[in-house]
């Protein structure tokens, strides 16, 4: 039987190929990189004022108030004791450090996720050819490998803590959207039609009614962020994210197995924290949202 070779570019035409986009991103980087750098100096700024809140001020105050805010969230005393077990062991254990510079990384992506997934969830929510151009991005940023974001972000910024950051929105920011969308759409149409009933403008109805509803859902979805957002701690570590991250990679480099358990139980922890507490919170706002509109 003949085999018939498949048609494809020949090698000389891919190489030219793949060396235009590469100069032509190169050029793009030389250009405008300065700009974006700017433009995301404020988010650098916070960032690094977070962490070094959480790393420079008094443990005891520190553990306080992460207790508090799981406590706040939770109303679970059981969540808030085992929260406080986990952060001391941390503490002991020496990670302390590490483990409050991943939770301003967290935090601060979380925050960017939320800021710029909530109101593309809306407009998905509002408009059908909006959901149907967004979904096949949110396709793809869920399913290309997660160090492929880090090569444009680099070539961009250079390693440290903004690169990180937007390598970890990408990877994370998918769930929130589609969510806020879910959210949004599940809304009954009775509940709409009151409103409109009502005389309800379209922000009133969005801001009073379809949010509010909607907010379980959102709720989930900002757990899920925070979980890819741990997740992709370090595979930004790769790329000078400091945090615990980096031990795990400096374990994998130099197989050292204790601490690389050790890091990997520290983000374990936080994630079940973290976890549990928004878990928690978004079944209050279920409870809280029947018992209104129910």
């Amino acid at each position: 039987m003949d085999w018939v070779e498949f048609p494809s570019l020949g090698r000389r035409d891919l190489r030219d190929l793949r060396l235009a986009v590469d100069g032509s991103f190169k050029e793009f980087t030389r250009a405008y990189g300065e700009t974006l750098e700017s433009i995301f100096e404020p988010l650098k700024t916070f960032l690094v004022w977070l962490e070094s809140l959480l790393i420079t001020s008094p443990w005891p105050l520190v553990l306080l108030a992460l207790l508090a805010i799981v406590f706040v969230m939770s109303r679970s005393v059981k969540i808030t004791v085992g929260s406080m077990i986990a952060l001391l062991l941390i503490g002991y254990f020496g990670m302390w450090e590490d483990t409050m510079r991943t939770i301003a990384m967290v935090a601060v992506c979380t925050l960017v996720a939320i800021v710029c997934g909530i109101p593309i969830g809306i407009l998905m929510a509002r408009s059908d050819r909006v959901q149907a151009l967004v979904n096949p991005v949110l396709d793809l940023m869920q399913t290309m490998p997660s160090f492929v974001y880090l090569i444009p972000v680099v070539m961009i910024f250079g390693l440290g803590k903004v690169p990180g950051v937007i390598a970890v929105v990408i990877y994370a920011i998918p769930p929130m959207i589609r969510l806020t969308n879910l959210g949004i759409r599940l809304v009954d149409t009775d509940v709409l039609e009151a409103a409109d009933a009502f005389g309800s403008s379209a922000w009133q109805k969005l801001t009073n009614v379809q949010l509010p509803l909607a907010l379980p859902t959102i709720m989930a979805g900002i757990n899920q962020c925070i979980m890819m957002s741990l997740a992709m701690v370090v595979v930004a570590s790769m790329i000078g994210v400091k945090g615990l991250g980096q031990p795990v990679l400096q374990a994998i480099n130099n197989q050292y197995f204790t601490m690389g358990v050790m890091n990997g139980l520290a983000i374990v922890a936080i994630a079940i924290i973290f976890d549990r507490a928004t878990q928690a919170y978004g079944k209050r706002l279920q409870k809280h949202s029947e018992v209104v509109h129910g």
